[in-house]
């Protein structure tokens, strides 16, 4: 299989002209670490499912129970039972938080504050459910904090005590870190993050490389290139959740998706696109690649693969407006490099 695979590893900018430079340090000069580590957002969801679904293999977790019953209290009484199997496929119907929603001038001023999975979730269910659970789906990181908060529960140890000795340490992923959400700090050698805020019509770059990782299992994650290629490989070849549970990860409901946000691309669109973990998209020459993409203010991240693994990208941009979409030309060139030629 190894001389079958293709593997991009990018890390770049996505500079306004003015300052743009391929480089790690805007203000040194310093080129983008080859091996850097960085902030991979959404994209830690690949490992908190992993962790649950060894769990299920266990019998320690039932995909198809209500998460009320390993979490007590923590949704109103006035909700339906909402299974574990509906809040990691993100078709639980649970409101999003309306913390940490500023603009990037907001962001740079509190780049370092946290909550704790509980603040959020109990911020996000003053709303009443976005709809009946199983019946759409919507990607909403409510549903992996309460995927984290589970892992303890039923492990009596911490999210990262358990992402270590379950993912990290047999996958031998050096550069990966669960950092505790006080930590602001980005390990080693990495690519610098910036957000750009315009105050009176002057635009400054703000070093962002250093912010509280609270996103924590919905988004926290900070790992490489090299580190996320080897997870994917050893997810899809079945070394790190057991087959008939791996079954989850590329199984998708048969539900619509609730907007035109995501699930919008190939024959499939306005039909659910995320599973357990993962996400499928069909490209225009009928190739169907499995991943996840992440982002947070100054990094944007994307895993995606064939089933197979003869395809394989991982890539890493430096956006730097707050979740603007200037970084999308980029992705598409990189998805046609490694995919599909129509893409670019």
């Amino acid at each position: 299989m190894a001389n079958n695979i293709h593997v991009y590893y990018v890390h770049g900018y996505c500079l306004p002209p003015s300052v743009a430079r391929r480089s790690g340090d805007v203000k040194t000069g310093e080129p983008v670490p080859e091996n850097g580590r960085f902030r991979i957002g959404s994209a830690s969801k690949v490992f908190t499912a992993s962790v649950i679904l060894q769990l299920v293999a266990e019998h320690r977790i039932g995909l198809d129970r209500p998460v009320q019953h390993y979490l007590p209290g923590l949704l109103p009484a006035s909700y339906p039972p909402i299974t574990v199997r509906q809040v990691l496929n993100h078709t639980s119907g649970l409101p999003g938080t309306d913390i940490d929603s500023g603009d990037a001038k907001w962001f740079v001023e509190h780049r370092f504050d946290s909550w704790t999975p509980q603040e959020l979730i109990a911020d996000a269910v003053t709303h009443p459910l976005e709809f009946p659970p199983g019946t759409e789906q919507r990607c909403n990181g409510t549903n992996y904090f309460i995927a984290g908060l589970l892992i303890e529960r039923v492990t009596g140890r911490t999210y990262a005590e358990e992402v270590r000795r379950r993912i990290i340490t047999p996958l031998r992923l050096r550069d990966t870190y669960v950092l505790d959400r006080h930590d602001p700090r980005l390990p080693g050698p990495h690519a610098h993050g910036y957000v750009a805020v315009t105050d009176g019509g002057v635009t400054t770059l703000h070093d962002v490389s250093e912010q509280s990782p609270y996103p924590w299992a919905e988004g926290g994650i900070i790992s490489s290139a090299g580190d996320l290629t080897r997870l994917i490989e050893a997810l899809f070849g079945g070394r790190v959740v057991p087959p008939a549970e791996l079954k989850a990860m590329f199984t998708l409901p048969d539900v619509p998706y609730a907007d035109r946000r995501n699930c919008n691309i190939g024959p499939y669109a306005g039909r659910a696109c995320f599973s357990v973990g993962l996400m499928r998209t069909v490209l225009p020459n009928g190739i169907t690649v499995w991943g996840k993409t992440g982002a947070r203010p100054g990094y944007t991240t994307g895993i995606a693969a064939t089933r197979d693994r003869r395809r394989i990208v991982v890539y890493s941009l430096n956006p730097t407006g707050n979740k603007d979409g200037s970084e999308s030309p980029y992705i598409s060139r990189i998805a046609a490099a490694t995919f599909d030629p129509d893409l670019a």
